[in-house]
């Protein structure tokens, strides 16, 4: 028999994902619901528990093929110990809880980087659980999953300079989620004046960092938005150069297709020509 993967019973998923949430909704100027949510249930319960298996999987890399049977046997045994019935209502309960504050579908859009590794985890897991047989093959081809993972290097990354983007989007859990925390902070600080058009596009960067389209949806959107402010603002404008300057930053706003990939140079032109815009419709009086 196959145990078929949940994202909504993935403990590591969901717990990823209520962080970006929390990310999410502060630089929306939000108080958070996600917050609650993650301290109610992530706290001394037995997803919390459970979620400490994830953790300590995940954030390890780089190690010889011995040490990383020593610590999938060692996460399996600890896994035999949790209450199986106490987990199933807590994570019923979490769900039904994100259903009440959010759009669930919309939640759990979001690609995150390690999804196949914790598609591994839980299925490993909930094996341990299963009293039916299980298909020897799938638990040999989670297992194959998680070594590599635990024995991968990173010098891969190293081959070519990623961009902030991309280097962000390779990070281990536990450092985003410190990064994220370090974010808010220097965001709460150093961006208080930003407009909020500006805090939009930082916040959709940051927030849909794994997810190449549906940044390149957002940034498209924001290209045609912008043009047809820089058209309405050319006909308030009377000055014949500042025409002139207008119509060339128009030319530059090209949408991307499908083959691009988007990058921070992205998100730094739409702050620009956001700018731009801001400038222009102080000086026409909007």
């Amino acid at each position: 028999m196959l145990i078929k993967h949940s994202k909504f019973k993935n403990t590591g998923i969901i717990f990823e994902l209520l962080v970006r949430q929390i990310t999410s909704d502060t630089l929306s100027g939000k108080n958070s619901e996600a917050t609650n949510i993650l301290k109610k249930y992530f706290g001394k319960t037995e997803l919390g528990r459970e979620y400490k298996l994830y953790e300590n999987l995940l954030k390890r890399t780089n190690l010889t093929e011995g040490k990383a049977e020593t610590i999938i046997n060692t996460i399996l045994e600890t896994a035999k110990h949790l209450n199986r019935s106490v987990l199933k209502r807590q994570k019923y309960n979490l769900i039904k809880e994100i259903k009440n504050h959010y759009d669930l579908e919309e939640f759990f859009k979001t690609k995150l980087p390690h999804y196949k590794i914790q598609a591994s985890i839980y299925t490993l897991i909930e094996s341990i659980g299963e009293n039916k047989n299980i298909s020897l093959d799938q638990i040999i081809n989670n297992k194959i999953s998680i070594i590599e993972h635990l024995t991968s290097s990173s010098k891969q990354i190293k081959k070519s300079k990623p961009s902030v983007i991309d280097e962000f989007s390779t990070y281990d859990k536990d450092i985003r989620i410190l990064t994220y925390k370090i974010l808010l902070e220097k965001f709460n600080t150093k961006y208080s004046d930003f407009s909020e058009n500006k805090k939009l596009i930082l916040k959709e960067f940051i927030n849909s960092v794994d997810n190449n389209d549906k940044l390149k949806y957002f940034y498209n959107d924001k290209i045609n938005e912008f043009k047809t402010k820089l058209i309405s603002l050319n006909k308030k404008t009377k000055n014949q150069v500042t025409k002139i300057k207008i119509n060339e930053v128009s030319n530059l706003l090209i949408e991307l297709n499908k083959k691009d990939k988007i990058t921070n140079d992205h998100m730094v032109n739409l702050l620009q020509y956001c700018d731009l815009i801001e400038e222009l419709q102080q000086v026409n009086g909007k």
